[in-house]
Parts: structure tokens; C-alpha cells; sequence
């Protein structure tokens, strides 16, 4: 039983992290549009911080403690199964997309637009077809 909690609350900190994950580049969509010092700069700062810290780096931590911690509750030979090496590469791109929001938020909270509205609008949707691959990866159990 404590491995189904443990699944559970692996599974809701996934839905806080992908929710930020889809969410912050759209905030950083409607940035880009704000003239620097406005009011309206200052509002997406204060709503890029928080998502990001109170909630999304929070949820990958936990993300990666309780993934990490059915791993090894299940045991080395998972290692051995391609569908679990999937897995792990989708839930390494979507670290690297988180560190690479947080330094574009620290980016636009200077004053930088090093990214247009149009390319956050395109690579907005890139954590959900990771997710995807993720999920079906660990719903098939394909190579098992």
C-alpha cells in the first residue's frame, strides 16, 4: 500500500510541475510585450517569481524524490526494461526546460527580451509532448 501513496502523491506533484511548465511560458509570451519598468512589467515579475518558486521548483523536487524513491523501491532490473529509459530521458528534458525557464525569467526580470512572443508561443506546448511520451511510455511498459 505505501507504494500506491507514494505513486499518488508522485502523480499530483507531476500535475503542480507540468501546470507551471505550460503556464510560465505563456506568462513569458505576454511579457515580452510589456515595456520595461511598467506596472505591467512589474505584475509578470511578481507572477513569474512565485509560479516558478513557490510552485515549481517545489513540485520538481518532489517529482524527482518520489521518482526516485519508487525506483529504487522496485530495484536495479527496471534499468533493464526501454521503456523506464524513455521515461528518465522525457523527465531529463523537462529539468533542462525548467533550468532553462528559471534563466529566462531571471533574463526578462532584467529588463532582457532574449526571447519574442512568437518563440514562447511555439515552445510552450514542448513539456506537454514530453509528458506524453513519459505517460505512454509508463502506461504501455513497452520492451517489459
Amino acid at each position: 500500500m505505501i507504494i500506491e501513496i507514494l505513486k499518488g502523491f508522485h502523480i499530483l506533484a507531476v500535475f503542480a510541475w507540468m501546470a507551471g511548465l505550460l503556464y510560465l511560458p505563456r506568462i513569458f509570451a505576454y511579457h515580452t510585450r510589456a515595456a520595461v519598468g511598467t506596472e505591467l512589467d512589474k505584475t509578470f515579475k511578481t507572477m513569474e517569481e512565485k509560479l516558478l518558486h513557490i510552485i515549481m521548483t517545489p513540485a520538481m523536487i518532489a517529482v524527482l524524490l518520489l521518482g526516485g524513491i519508487l525506483v529504487w523501491l522496485e530495484g536495479v532490473m527496471i534499468f533493464r526494461t526501454p521503456w523506464i529509459m524513455v521515461k528518465l530521458a522525457g523527465v531529463a528534458f523537462l529539468v533542462g526546460w525548467h533550468a532553462f525557464l528559471a534563466r529566462s525569467r531571471v533574463a526578462l526580470a532584467e529588463g532582457l527580451r532574449l526571447h519574442s512572443e512568437r518563440f514562447w508561443r511555439a515552445t510552450n506546448e514542448l513539456p506537454f509532448v514530453a509528458a506524453a511520451v513519459i505517460v505512454l511510455s509508463v502506461t504501455t511498459k513497452f520492451g517489459s
